[in-house]
């Protein structure tokens, strides 16, 4: 008997749905946000009914059975410190996150809510699988350098697991049999390196590692205080400087990839010598996480958005790959992973787990 997995994945300014029989998927689609229509809201936890109104009309006018779904999916987000795997959606998560008790506000929250909304009218089961606040650290991980602050395991888990079985699966391996670093490499980037299947260390991509299309990375912390403290920018404009108007749109104005492979094409040296320079910090944060692992990498792997630009992946290729052999797999399918992990879990390869 086939199963039949309906996806959701809420964005900062759309909800991506898709319905898969077993992994494959059958129809997906979008529905977009304006800025004006996202302007009344001030957190995410308040876009949540006009959200679900627009995914229960698409419904409707897909004519879809709920009653007919083996069970919905919903991605998770900044949700409390959590082992790896796919859990239930449960009243007391719902509750959890309506009253606040998450990492962070962020839209990725409403994603079980909505899962749960849809499911408890139809007695289906409702998912939520690796959310960005999987956390599988190892104790010296968590240590930063003085002791008011720890380091937080926050990470583009989804996908950094997707693409760990993708290349477990190649190698005719398991993922238990192997150690990784994966890259994922799109607004934000993290870097992992997996140990045996787990996530042992990452950089946080909202606070460390790399600079990337639209964040800062790690910053000189003694020039960042300087520029806290010195009273001439608010403290909005210094957070917005670090995610969402850092990186690439600080230094050339442009979060898209393609815009500045033009650039670089039409001659532009400096918008080659700043892609190039996020490149070297790419590598150079993959050189970090190879001695987590004590320099035992069976595979480094790029992937997510920016791993579909040829030039950003073949200069961090060379850089790495006396390390270990590179795979690129770009992209990242957010709404397939979540459903291949639906499908493990109702066929019982893994277990369901309980959010506590």
């Amino acid at each position: 008997m086939r199963l039949k997995i309906l996806g959701l994945n809420p964005g900062s300014t759309s909800t991506e749905l898709g319905l898969f029989e077993d992994e494959k998927v059958q129809f997906r689609t979008a529905i977009g946000y304006s800025k004006e229509q996202l302007a009344p809201y001030s957190t995410p936890i308040q876009q949540f009914d006009m959200r679900m109104e627009g995914v229960l009309n698409l419904l409707t006018q897909e004519k879809m059975d709920i009653s007919s779904l083996s069970a919905i999916v919903a991605r998770g987000g900044l949700l409390k410190p959590m082992e790896s795997g796919t859990y239930r959606v449960t009243a007391e998560m719902v509750q959890d996150i309506r009253a606040g008790k998450v990492m962070s506000p962020h839209i990725s929250n409403i994603a079980p809510m909505m899962a749960y909304r849809i499911a408890v009218t139809s007695a289906i089961p409702a998912f939520m699988a690796d959310p960005v606040s999987v956390d599988e650290f190892e104790p010296l991980a968590r240590i930063s350098g003085i002791p008011e602050i720890s380091r937080r395991a926050l990470q583009h888990t989804l996908n950094v697991k997707a693409v760990a079985r993708r290349a477990a699966r190649e190698l005719g391996k398991t993922p238990a049999d192997l150690n990784l670093i994966v890259a994922h490499l799109g607004g934000g980037i993290s870097v992992c390196p997996v140990r045996a299947g787990r996530i042992v260390d990452a950089n946080n991509a909202n606070e460390e590692g790399p600079f990337s299309p639209e964040r800062a990375g790690g910053l000189p912390s003694f020039s960042l205080a300087e520029l806290c403290l010195s009273g001439e920018y608010e403290k909005k404009w210094i957070m917005k400087r670090m995610i969402g108007q850092g990186g690439l749109v600080a230094y050339l104005g442009t979060n898209k990839i393609p815009d500045v492979e033009r650039r670089i094409a039409d001659g532009d040296e400096e918008a080659a010598r700043l892609f190039q320079a996020m490149a070297y910090q790419i590598a150079k944060e993959i050189g970090g996480m190879a001695t987590v692992l004590n320099g035992e990498v069976d595979r480094i792997i790029l992937t997510g958005g920016c791993a579909h630009s040829d030039l950003l992946t073949g200069w961090i290729s060379a850089r790495v790959s006396f390390i270990a052999p590179v795979a690129i797999y770009p992209g990242s399918d957010e709404l397939a992973a979540l459903a291949a992990a639906a499908c493990r879990v109702l066929r019982g390869e893994e277990k369901e787990k309980v959010y506590r």
